[in-house]
């Protein structure tokens, strides 16, 4: 087998393992939201998850360029924006048209990225799984929760495109944990406003750490491995699973069950993954 066609497949795996983490990561930072607040759990996520990151990978930042710090910050404001948003949709609307709604983030750059009529089929079908897994919005669901899920959702698609630059270029992984601890320093006001004193309790911090391990620790090594090997454009057509597993981690875990719309929805997701899959590898096996 092609060693590039093998990479491709081993990106397409370290997508799937973040994507599956960071919806059980939701589900458990729900369970902060009435002690942390939302801005507080994003603090301890964030917080935790730098110190942890800056042990594996060390922030050697000494010496870069300009060029390097300024995609470090963007990088750490783009953390701050998605899950700080993200986090306050997540405690006014469902875990799964949350999802859906950030989703149009990396959808924007799977469309923008698209070279073929093919990419365009995969992408179309993740917009109509996106669709039907949103079910009343402007009827009863909370407006100011879906402003928040859209904005996260900028913040998404800035992420890939920026993600892609760190893990490819000369800070890689210490980028990484350099970003994490920016956002963790803008987190910090946000957080003591919203959970003060709170923020110290044995069970909430336990409760967090378990959160930046989900959330941010194992997918975000995982994207930034994955996205030196994939296209941007890819990357961001098979994060249209998002939705449908956060479908399903919250019928797991929140007990919300699923229509059956939502199981179409997630058909089609899967079809829309699944084909930028095949495009991919169908592009880069070797020719006979």
């Amino acid at each position: 087998m092609n060693a590039d066609l093998q990479d491709r497949r081993a990106a397409v795996g370290l997508v799937l393992i973040g994507i599956a983490s960071v919806q059980f990561g939701s589900a458990l930072a729900t369970t902060l939201f009435d002690e942390a607040g939302p801005a507080g759990t994003v603090l301890l996520r964030t917080a935790f998850a730098a110190l942890v990151l800056a042990a594996v990978w060390r922030p050697a930042m000494r010496g870069r360029g300009e060029t390097t710090w300024r995609a470090v910050a963007l990088y750490g404001v783009c953390l701050v924006g998605m899950n700080l948003c993200f986090y306050e949709s997540l405690d006014r609307i469902p875990l799964g048209i949350a999802v859906t709604l950030e989703f149009v983030g990396p959808l924007t750059v799977a469309i923008a990225g698209t070279r073929s009529h093919r990419d365009v089929i995969w992408v179309v079908l993740a917009a109509a799984g996106v669709v039907l897994l949103a079910p009343g919005i402007g009827d009863g669901l909370d407006a100011l929760g879906v402003a928040f899920a859209l904005t996260a959702g900028g913040f998404w698609g800035a992420y890939i495109l920026i993600a892609a630059r760190i893990g490819r270029g000369s800070a890689g992984l210490g980028g990484l944990s350099a970003a994490m601890i920016y956002a963790t320093i803008i987190l910090v006001p946000f957080g003591v406003a919203d959970a003060g004193a709170d923020l110290l309790h044995p069970g909430v911090l336990a409760a967090g750490l378990g959160v930046a391990l989900l959330s941010s620790v194992l997918p975000y090594t995982v994207e930034l491995e994955a996205l030196r090997r994939l296209p941007e454009r890819t990357f961001g057509v098979l994060l249209s699973l998002e939705p449908a597993v956060a479908a399903l981690v919250g019928l797991i875990v929140l007990d919300q069950h699923l229509l059956g719309r939502e199981i179409v929805a997630i058909a089609l997701v899967v079809a829309a993954s699944a084909g930028a899959l095949s495009s991919t590898e169908a592009v880069e096996a070797p020719q006979s």
